[in-house]
């Protein structure tokens, strides 16, 4: 059932809007202490630029099979084009990115080291992020290509890391196409403004985000389950669905009750980095391929068990979620 559901994502037009992020690794070899400071000195080896944030989610769309788009904006400076130029190999339409003359594009240089046979650890993190938000003409811009990217979307996901992309000019556009809870599903997954998409098909909060909207600790599964529920009546969504971690999922129906989902796979994580915007990606393509929420969830959790068992910004292709599925139905 899941297998054949996969099978079906091919050729599926997604549009993502949302904040694209350069996610940069620098990887360095230990070569001595520095007489500078206690401080260790590291022997360049490279340094790789993969698609982070809404860009993940694109790239991971692009890596299961879609007809992936996205709408955002990256700034004229070297991280911006390298990012596009990046997409556009993997193929993810960049048509409706805007090009800011003078902005900088949100970056997240994360520095690994180790010696010369060991596994390179992240040591420090390093954000280079925009002075501030997208302005009114920008987002003018990003409401318009939006608007022609949904001409044929077959879903769109809201990837909202905070930088002003997905601001109110797009929400009316997508309540325009879409109609909110209409035939094509808009999901969201919003780090901190959740409440303001409202109405739309579905959602991915993680449990920590659940814990901020609800403003308490949620401490045992009924707890999680009630908030929850409060979550989704609050949002006007049909579901919502939990990303718990190594607990697996839950997933918030209306009009059902709540389904738990058990993680697939290790238990111990190697790298959690994007892995939200794996699970949104496939979520969404299930959606669009005709799923259930639950099966679509199922899948869902079988992506993001497979993308956190890599280290960095990672894509899940549809080969690796096709053994999965087939390793779980065949136990």
């Amino acid at each position: 059932m899941l297998e054949s559901l996969a099978r079906s994502f091919a050729g599926r037009r997604v549009v993502v809007l949302g904040d694209l992020v350069a996610d940069q690794f620098v990887y360095g070899e230990i070569s001595r202490v520095s007489r500078e400071a206690p401080v260790l000195i590291l022997r360049h080896e490279r340094t790789e630029t993969v698609p982070g944030g809404a860009a993940n989610c694109a790239a991971n769309l692009a890596s299961l099979g879609a007809r992936a788009a996205i709408v955002g904006t990256v700034g004229d400076d070297a991280a911006g084009r390298a990012l596009l130029e990046r997409l556009g190999k993997m193929g993810v339409d960049c048509a409706g990115v805007a090009v800011l003359p003078g902005a900088q594009t949100t970056t997240k240089v994360r520095l690994l080291a180790g010696h010369a046979h060991s596994t390179r650890q992240q040591v420090i993190r390093m954000d280079y992020e925009p002075a501030a938000p997208a302005g009114a003409d920008a987002g003018a811009r990003i409401a318009e290509r939006l608007r022609l990217a949904c001409a044929d979307a077959e879903a769109v996901v809201v990837s909202d890391y905070n930088y002003g992309v997905a601001g109110a000019e797009a929400a009316e556009v997508l309540r325009a196409s879409f109609g909110g809870c209409g035939r094509q599903p808009v999901l969201v997954d919003s780090r901190f403004r959740l409440p303001e998409f409202a109405g739309f098909t579905s959602a991915t909060p993680n449990e920590d985000e659940v814990e901020h909207v609800a403003g308490r600790r949620l401490e045992t599964r009924e707890a999680l389950e009630a908030a929850g529920r409060e979550l989704r009546e609050r949002l006007r969504m049909k579901a919502l669905l939990i990303t718990r971690g190594s607990r697996g999922m839950m997933l918030v129906e209306e009009g059902a009750e709540p389904l738990h989902i058990e993680a697939v796979g290790a238990r111990e994580a190697v790298d959690v980095t994007g892995a939200g915007d794996t699970v949104i990606a496939a979520y969404a393509l299930a959606l669009a391929s005709g799923a259930s929420f639950r099966d679509a969830a199922r899948l869902a959790n079988h992506a993001g068990g497979i993308v956190v068992m890599k280290r960095g910004t990672a894509c899940v292709r549809l080969e690796e979620l096709l053994a999965s599925v087939s390793h779980s139905e065949g136990e």
